[in-house]
Parts: structure tokens; sequence; C-alpha cells
């Protein structure tokens, strides 16, 4: 196996595109390196993108803020600006592993790591987040939801690989939240998860949403009925059965030994009428 540390993002793509055998790009490490330890993975090539400028950091731009590919979850849980205008993006980023963990792990390595059940995700994609891939065509911006294409596999072409992450500008009286439940108290993954972002009139009526599940189909859905249930509306519970009804409906798990099919679509639904409530207030929204 070589490993490499470009000090470039063209000098990273080229290296990437160039290796015939299996490449794998290092940013935190903590889904990787277990991989190859466990003998899931063993890359040909390692390319350390950490050495490269702005990896590392979270920058303001255009009202919002585009976050290195390489910044971590304690990173990113100690910038008071994004933690305030996305707060429900931070929770879901900061419930991956342990403290240590935290310490390394990426949103674009849980991104590109394509579980179904990644915290990092689904909160992402109610954010309309774009990734920004570079690749031997050069640059461009994809939709987070457009990266999964199923477990474990991503949408990224050969030489590409995601250099940073934008949140977009928040309009006033914006607030996001992002649940899920786990078997155990802590250190597991989500059996089913639920992102929801709004935007509130002065009356406090929504005026826009988003509304994301994970762990409950093979990649984060984005779930539009359930976020034109919540438009127009002061979160009453006819729009609250609605937006459980539209998520448990778009739902596709599987039976496994941490949830049944019928628990997880059920599940889903409660988990999003808590995460409403809870972005609701935080927009400002009185219940």
């Amino acid at each position: 196996m070589r490993y490499e540390k470009p000090e470039s993002t063209a000098e990273a793509v080229r290296l990437l595109a160039n290796e015939a055998g299996l490449a794998r790009v290092l940013a935190g490490g903590t889904d990787l390196l277990v991989q190859m330890k466990s003998g899931m993975v063993e890359p040909d090539l390692v390319v350390d993108i950490k050495q490269i400028a702005g990896m590392r950091t979270v920058t303001p731009e255009a009202g919002g803020f585009r976050i290195g590919a390489a910044v971590s979850g304690a990173e990113l849980g100690e910038n008071a600006e994004v933690v305030a205008q996305w707060p429900g993006v931070v929770e879901g980023f900061n419930l991956i592993g342990s403290t240590q963990v935290q310490g390394r792990c990426t949103m674009a390595g849980n991104l590109c790591n394509a579980s179904p059940a990644g915290d990092a995700v689904p909160s992402l994609v109610a954010a309309n987040a774009t990734a920004r891939v570079a690749g031997p065509n050069g640059e461009r911006d994809v939709t987070i939801e457009q990266i999964p294409v199923g477990p474990g596999r991503i949408s990224l072409a050969k030489g590409e690989f995601i250099t940073s992450i934008f949140l977009p500008a928040r309009p006033a009286r914006s607030s996001d939240a992002y649940l899920r439940f786990i078997p155990r108290t802590e250190m597991d993954i989500a059996v089913a998860s639920a992102a929801v972002n709004l935007t509130l009139g002065e009356d406090g009526t929504v005026t826009a949403a988003r509304v994301a599940v994970g762990a409950v189909a093979p990649t984060v859905r984005l779930v539009e009925p359930a976020a034109q249930a919540l438009i127009g509306t002061k979160l009453d519970e006819d729009a609250l059965a609605a937006l459980a009804a539209a998520c448990s409906a778009a739902a596709n798990p599987i039976n496994d030994k941490r949830g049944t099919i019928e628990y997880r679509t059920h599940v889903v639904g409660v988990l999003a009428k808590r995460a409403a409530l809870i972005a609701y207030e935080r927009a400002g929204g009185r219940k």
C-alpha cells in the first residue's frame, strides 16, 4: 500500500485518477482505518487530504458556511456561528461515535461512507446543503442527497473527492433539528432518524420546510410530502399527523436484529414530529 500526502487539490486528483488499483481518501479515518484493520478493504493507495489548504477550515461564504472536508465534529461543535444558524446539522454530526471519534470524524467522510444510518447526512439533506467535488474535469457542486446511491456506494467518479460542504444562508426565523432512535443510550447507530428544517413567517406560520429521514431506506430520503404538510400551518395536530404519515410512507426499511420493518416505519414518523416541534421553537415559534 502507498500513502500519499498531497498539498494541493490538483495533486490529490492526479493521484486518485492515475491509481490503477483501489484508492481511498483519508480525512478523519474513523471509517477507513476500521475497515482496513478488519480486512473489509485493502487499498493500493491512501491519499491523505488534511494538508490541502481549506480542508481544516470553516469559512463564511454568501451568508452561509463552507466547511472543509477534514473539519472534525469537535471543531464544528465549537464554532458558535454555525451552531447558532444550523443547530440540527451540528447535533447530527456530533452524535457520531465517542469523544475520541469526534476529534477525527468528518461530515464528508460520514457522507461518503454511505451508511443509510449516517447521522451527519439527514440534517445536511434537510438543510439543502451541497458538496463541492473536485475531479479530473474540474470542480462541481452536488446536492448532498445525490452523493449516496446505496449502502456503501456513492456517485463520485474515479479521481473525484469532496473538498468541502456548503451550508446556505439562513432566512430570518429559521432553524432545524435532528433526532434519532438507538437501542442503547449512546455509542450506537440509528434505527430510524429524522431531520426537519423550517422557516416561519412573522405570525409563526411555516413558510418553507424540508424534511429528511434516515436509516429507513437504502439512502437518506428527502420527503417532500412531509414538508408540504407543514407549510401554511403552525404545526397543529393535523399537520403533525400528516407529517408523520408522509415520513412513514416514505420509509422502506429492512428487518434486522435492531428493529423490524413495522417498528422503523412507525418510529420515523414519531421522530419527525418531535424534530419539527423542536425546529419550530428554535425558529421562534411558540406551541
